[in-house]
């Protein structure tokens, strides 16, 4: 059952789906493009892991693989000793693993970087964790570099990437910022009722754009991941709300 957002589906930004749709997400538009890169350039994913805390009361469904060991009952030697429980119990705060990807587009002969596709998510635009820094100092380095920088937002929460101009109001946007045209940067706000169009993946000169056919991919991994099943339409969307007008668009949908 398709999703009936023409546009991206903001019930994707839950966090018990959002890491499952960024990964596939990425793997989709590396596939995407790759048949257009050849034979020159080629695209790969570059994973990276960062950490998100959490405080839980039991380990029942807790990411990292926990080991028991079983304590044995027998005296030590030198006869029984008799052990004080602790007084007090607490909770500690995990590190759970985040996963996230990047396309990179290379060139195939010398491997130079040609094109970065970054597809933020949250600790990226939450201040003050650690992968908030880590992204800003990543995209700084490329900005001084000679590639080009492509971020995709598709999250309504958080802190934007820095621009020095003021963004429109819409809850998403695709920035691009090309090499030789920088400081300028091209910006796509996406609307919810409004179809993604399709967006220029430069290369090095003399070669053309290739297109990124960035809905046809979130649409594709919307089927095949079968988000429908895990996703309860007759709830509001996920925080932040919208603004009266979108919510009352989004309310009017078929569910």
């Amino acid at each position: 059952m398709p999703s009936p957002f023409p546009a991206m589906d903001p019930y994707l930004e839950a966090p018990a789906i959002w890491e499952d749709f960024h990964a596939s997400l990425a793997g989709e538009i590396k596939i995407r493009l790759a048949p257009l890169l050849r034979p020159r350039y080629y695209a790969a994913l570059t994973p990276r892991v960062t950490y998100e805390e959490v405080t839980v009361e039991q380990m029942r469904g807790v990411k990292p693989d926990v080991t028991v060991y079983k304590v044995s009952d027998r005296p030590l030697a030198g006869g029984r000793i008799a052990i004080a429980p602790a007084p007090v119990s607490g909770l500690v705060t995990l590190e759970l693993p985040v996963k996230e990807q990047s396309v990179e587009i290379r060139e195939a002969q010398t491997r130079l970087l040609v094109t970065v596709i970054e597809i933020l998510s949250p600790v990226n635009k939450r201040r003050g964790h650690e992968a908030f820094e880590a992204y800003r100092k990543k995209r700084r380095d490329l900005l001084r570099s000679s590639a080009h920088l492509i971020e995709i937002d598709l999250l309504r929460a958080g802190e934007r990437p820095p621009l020095s101009t003021a963004l429109p109001d819409a809850p998403y946007f695709v920035f691009l910022h090309r090499e030789e045209a920088r400081p300028k940067v091209d910006i796509w706000p996406l609307r919810i009722q409004e179809a993604i169009p399709v967006f220029p993946v430069p290369l090095l000169e003399p070669d053309p754009d290739v297109p990124l056919e960035l809905g046809a991919a979130i649409r594709k991994i919307y089927d095949e991941s079968a988000y429908d099943l895990r996703i309860d339409y007759s709830q509001p969307p996920p925080k932040p709300d919208f603004p009266l007008e979108d919510a009352a668009w989004i309310e009017g949908l078929p569910r």
